[in-house]
């Protein structure tokens, strides 16, 4: 699997970090670029202000297994891979996987009732709950990029005080 980090010419590049790998479109190569996504989150979790809570790591790994398995599924076709793209800036972490099945557009389903037994057709509805924004863009000249950006939300640091009890306030500690 190729891994590289690449900034494209005229993006900036201050507070911006990019992460970019190809998979062959298979649950396996779904599988190892989600793994290989996640420990590059990982190594770049806090190293910039915010610092991303655990719901948020959390919620990036779902976004990224939910969009490679269905790039592996659903963009298959024989001798092509996909990519996914991580950009991460100190607000927000955006997700891109790029398909070469540009005629099967993801189209999320209306009615969560309409099929409650079947065994797939949530994963959108899923991303759609999930991320804070998500689409569909051509990938010229016959592909499709399905992506996902979701807001880094940060913990709170709060520095230890003296204890609070009946008779304190805000203002006196």
């Amino acid at each position: 699997m190729n891994q590289e980090t690449v900034t494209a010419p005229g993006e900036p590049t201050v507070g911006t970090d990019h992460f970019r790998t190809m998979f062959p479109t298979t649950a396996r190569g779904a599988h190892t670029a989600r793994h290989a996504a996640e420990r590059w989150l990982a190594t770049h979790r806090g190293q910039r202000e915010p610092v991303p809570t655990d719901d948020g790591m959390a919620t990036a790994s779902l976004l990224i297994a939910e969009l490679t398995a269905n790039a592996a599924l659903h963009g298959r076709v024989q001798g092509r891979n996909a990519r996914l793209a991580l950009t991460l800036t100190p607000t927000t972490l955006r997700i891109e996987v790029t398909d070469a099945r540009g005629e099967r557009l993801p189209v999320p389903p209306l009615d969560v009732e309409a099929d409650a037994d079947g065994e797939s057709g949530r994963g959108l509805l899923l991303v759609a709950s999930l991320a804070d924004a998500w689409g569909c863009e051509a990938y010229p000249p016959g592909g499709k990029t399905v992506w996902a950006e979701c807001a880094r939300r940060t913990s709170v640091r709060t520095c230890p005080g003296p204890p609070s009890g009946p008779g304190t306030t805000s203002a006196s500690r």
